[in-house]
């Protein structure tokens, strides 16, 4: 799965790589954070039309990281659904619709997944491992967004959810699930907002794509969504009495 992760790219600078729109505004920065959560939001890439007929763009857009479907009656209620498996998401009711037509890339430096372990002391802890490309490109994970109106001339909520997948690779030691890492020369079929599903990108990514992401031991501080900052994914080091864990 993926519950937790860094993304620290500029709106801006992200646009003009990607050669998109950024319609973040002034709130962009915001989304910036060594530490994201579930139902905060996040940036998320789209391809859209601005009008019927011409040609759709890529767009920047924040989403509330949570997939809020189009007939819930309040956002919030349910599940967070800040996951959604990729094998099931052409059928499963919930997620069927925005996989025809709302589908998504959530930019990222990486991710966190815990393994359980014991402190120095024998209490229980939750030990979080960042996983992290090692020539420190970005990734680009899979994702299915959706626009909840609730009403009253408000503006639609956008929200997504992230695409997990099995684990391939090394990965699989820390977690058997992974999100579903999209190479660059599957995002245009991905993305195409006129193109059915390509069911051939929903496979689990070719082992190569893992083997060159680094696995690397965190510190706990990341454990608390109130911590944010570079020493998130700084692997710990080994003289630190708060990080001599060891794993179950």
């Amino acid at each position: 799965m993926c519950g937790r992760y860094a993304t620290t790219v500029d709106p801006a600078k992200l646009a003009v790589e990607l050669d998109a729109v950024d319609e973040t505004g002034a709130a962009g920065a915001q989304a910036r954070s060594f530490n994201v959560a579930p139902t905060t939001e996040v940036l998320a890439v789209v391809e859209r039309h601005r009008d019927p007929g011409d040609d759709p763009t890529l767009r920047i857009r924040l989403m509330r990281w949570g997939f809020v479907p189009h007939w819930a009656k309040r956002v919030g209620d349910g599940p967070p659904l800040f996951n959604a498996r990729a094998e099931t998401v052409t059928s499963k009711a919930m997620f069927k619709a925005a996989a025809s037509g709302k589908r998504c890339l959530v930019p990222m430096d990486g991710w966190f997944e815990w393994e359980r372990g014991v402190s120095a002391a024998g209490k229980p802890v939750k030990v979080p491992f960042y996983m992290t490309p090692r020539d420190g490109s970005r990734l680009y994970m899979a994702g299915l967004w959706s626009a909840w109106r609730g009403g009253s001339g408000e503006p639609p909520v956008l929200s997504a959810t992230i695409l997990t997948t099995d684990a391939v690779g090394e990965l699989e030691g820390v977690h058997d699930r992974m999100p579903l890492i999209l190479p660059r020369e599957s995002w245009e079929r991905w993305l195409d907002p006129d193109a059915a599903m390509d069911s051939a990108l929903l496979a689990p990514p070719d082992p190569a794509v893992a083997a060159a992401i680094e696995i690397r031991r965190v510190s706990t501080l990341v454990n608390s969504v109130r911590n944010d900052g570079p020493e998130l994914v700084t692997p710990v080091a080994g003289e630190d009495p708060a990080e001599q864990l060891t794993l179950l």
